[in-house]
């Protein structure tokens, strides 16, 4: 979820070539009225990327949860193997993104820990990322962003150094 909200598909063709179907399963039903809405779930995903403390992370998810209500169900379809459904059948897309993000969202963050979304580190970048290593203390998005501020912070103290 995080790709798309930090690189937001142009339009509703590109959001369902980029339908990660290992993940969230076959593409579901699309029309043409479901890009705005994605969009703006988007935004709303942001906010619980960027709550500033756990009980407004809780409160903004159990909002996006409490809008994708839906009886859970065993399924098995397309060659997957039996697993949980957390949406009705038939329903579209922006539904389904919904449901799916926010449920795999309350799983993991209630797992581990409420902290585990963020803002990378590098002041150039800040894109959103779920941290899912062992010790829950990501701070960067990618490795590029770690090797970046570590040679920016470097050159700095040798320019402080030099300068003195």
């Amino acid at each position: 979820m995080t790709g798309l909200a930090n690189d937001r598909p142009a339009n509703l063709a590109d959001l369902v070539e980029r339908w990660d179907e290992p993940e969230m399963g076959p593409v579901p039903p699309v029309a043409g009225e479901d890009f705005p809405e994605v969009c703006a779930f988007l935004d709303r995903w942001i906010e619980v990327v960027d709550a500033t403390d756990e009980t407004e992370r809780v409160r903004l998810l159990n909002a996006l949860l409490a809008e994708a209500a839906a009886y859970p169900r065993i399924t098995e379809h397309d060659g997957y193997s039996w697993h949980l459904h957390y949406r009705d059948d038939g329903m579209r897309l922006p539904a389904v993104l919904r449901a799916v993000t926010s449920v795999a969202a309350a799983q993991y963050l209630t797992s581990t820990s409420l902290h585990r979304l963020g803002r990378c580190a590098a002041a150039e970048c800040r894109r959103a990322f779920v941290d899912f290593t062992r010790s829950g203390t990501q701070r960067y998005c990618t490795h590029a962003c770690v090797n970046r501020d570590a040679v920016r912070r470097h050159r700095a103290r040798r320019k402080e150094a030099l300068s003195r």
